[in-house]
């Protein structure tokens, strides 16, 4: 487990703090996925499919995928993360939200190698305030806190009429090398087309609707994804 040192963020104590915004590996980007929730995936779903896994209490839970296997993200690139839209679990570290007796407060991770105290954005000005990328991060981390707080309600919605269903993905290289992608679940698009009308106006009036049809939409990314990968070594695939 990566170590990590959470504590609040105070402009007295680090006033001098700084957060570096490349992207790679050394960042700790190297994931093969971001977890994601309703009201982003019309972003999310214009670059990267929408998967789902089980979560750390064995609840499905939305994924905004990156790539094939455990540590790749296809969408790294000289620094830079190659894709107009950042999901926002993967845009709001080394910033956390955390808790105290007045409330939510916000947290900074002082063991990421993203903090540094002479490269990078200023969290706070001359005088202490907030400068726009820290705000920019309060942001991100309150509707962290909204988006999240709707999944399960999403989630329950798809068990409940059975549309959730394991997949496997056949992949093959340009190089002609073949791999098998598995371990997540999609939507089940056929039991979805057989919804009556009654259930689905049920998914609509729950603001459910909309969102399904962006995880189906997502699908169409897969085939960007293997166009990345085949880009790589084989032995990096």
């Amino acid at each position: 487990m990566p170590v990590t040192q959470h504590v609040l963020l105070t402009n007295n104590e680090h006033r001098d703090l700084r957060v570096i915004t490349s992207r790679g590996a050394a960042y700790g980007d190297d994931v093969m996925y971001a977890m994601t929730f309703p009201a982003e995936f019309r972003s999310v779903q214009a670059h990267y499919p929408i998967v789902f896994g089980r979560g750390r209490d064995n609840a499905y839970v939305p994924l905004a995928l990156f790539g094939f296997r455990e540590r790749q993200n296809l969408f790294l690139r000289d620094g830079q993360w190659d894709a107009s839209y950042l999901p926002i679990l993967a845009e709001h570290q080394p910033f956390l939200i955390g808790q105290s007796a007045k409330g939510k407060v916000i947290h900074i991770d002082l063991d990421s190698p993203r903090i540094s105290r002479t490269e990078g954005e200023r969290l706070f000005d001359e005088n202490g305030g907030n400068t726009a990328f820290l705000q920019r991060k309060v942001s991100l981390l309150a509707a962290i806190d909204e988006g999240v707080s709707t999944i399960p309600a999403f989630v329950a919605a798809l068990e409940e009429h059975n549309l959730l269903e394991g997949f496997a993905l056949d992949i093959r290289f340009a190089d002609g090398t073949e791999k098998r992608f598995t371990g997540f679940h999609t939507i089940q698009e056929e039991r979805l087309k057989a919804l009556s009308a009654e259930a689905l106006g049920k998914l609509h009036a729950a603001g459910h609707l909309l969102s399904l049809f962006m995880v189906v939409a997502s699908l169409s990314n897969f085939r960007a994804m293997i166009d990345r990968a085949s880009r790589l070594d084989a032995t990096e695939r």
